[in-house]
């Protein structure tokens, strides 16, 4: 029996830049964009079409990037010798596999990031990066029926800005009720089975801030603007212990690794990996120390 394609999937690129100008003196401090549209030049080349709906539609993104990550030189010039990398992901069928296309062909083509040229060194899976991954929806859906009862707490790593935009206003705090809301709103915009909107409601009143380790982290954009995030660690936990919410509520986090959380994710922003209590040990990457 065939496996089934994944219609989610999680890529860890790793980069060398090939050729840097001599006389340029500035890069982009925040890569997101470039990344972005260096993603969108990659699935041009292999689904045109697809690029072209991705271009044109509104709405949620099936797709997030990261920024460049890596040690940069005054100006934040990449370093001739470094090792950056860089993230993609897919949240439907259809752009996972133009991705996956992408990164079967990876080691012939090189990717260009705002006029730099890299070469890719390795994409990682699963495997070999605990922020790689493919998936089926159906995957993360199968603990609904589980005989174990979910965990009362679950916690996310959050490693590049967070901010959420609410009432007009840029909220960079993860509120667990905003926090849902975002995975919510991307699961049931590319999902096969949706999950009912009443989970907004438990969030916002059955999980409790539990632990945090937070930081701000301004982010530039375009224009000169900026828009400030938080990094860092942070944990819920369930007040009121109901399995039939909480297993949708542990697919949501489970989902958040390809789907990431708040404003920005196709530019870099709200990259995200949950964990549960007994991974609360491994401290999260913060790319944009």
């Amino acid at each position: 029996m065939m496996t089934p394609s994944p219609e989610l999937v999680a890529l860890v690129f790793t980069l060398q830049p090939l050729e840097l100008p001599a006389d340029r003196e500035q890069y982009p401090q925040w890569w997101g964009r470039a990344a972005q549209a260096a993603l969108l030049r990659a699935i041009q080349g292999f689904d045109p079409a697809l690029a072209e709906r991705l271009h044109a539609e509104e709405g949620p993104r099936p797709y997030t990037v990261s920024t460049l990550m890596g040690s940069f030189a005054k100006g934040h010039r990449p370093l001739p010798e470094g090792r950056y990398r860089l993230r993609w992901t897919g949240l439907t069928a259809e752009v996972t596999a133009a991705l996956l296309a992408c990164a079967a062909h990876a080691g012939e083509t090189l990717l260009e990031l705002d006029g730099v040229r890299f070469r890719v060194l390795e994409v990682a899976d699963e495997a070999a990066s605990p922020w790689g991954g493919r998936l089926r929806y159906s995957d993360l859906t199968s603990a609904f029926w589980s005989a174990s009862p979910p965990p009362r707490r679950m916690g996310f790593q959050i490693t590049s800005p967070l901010v959420f935009h609410s009432q007009g206003l840029s909220q960079p705090l993860p509120l667990p009720g905003w926090v849902f809301s975002s995975l919510l709103e991307r699961w049931n915009a590319f999902a096969p089975m949706a999950l009912p909107e009443e989970l907004r409601r438990f969030a916002e009143t059955s999980l409790a801030l539990s632990r945090f380790e937070l930081r701000s982290r301004p982010v530039p954009f375009k224009q000169g603007g900026l828009r400030i995030g938080c990094v860092g660690q942070v944990m819920y936990t369930a007040t009121h212990y109901d399995r039939f919410w909480l297993a949708p509520l542990h697919a949501l986090a489970a989902f958040a690794r390809f789907a990431g959380i708040g404003a920005g994710t196709a530019q870099g922003l709200g990259q995200v990996r949950a964990f549960w209590p007994e991974q609360e040990t491994e401290q999260p990457e913060d790319t944009t120390a």
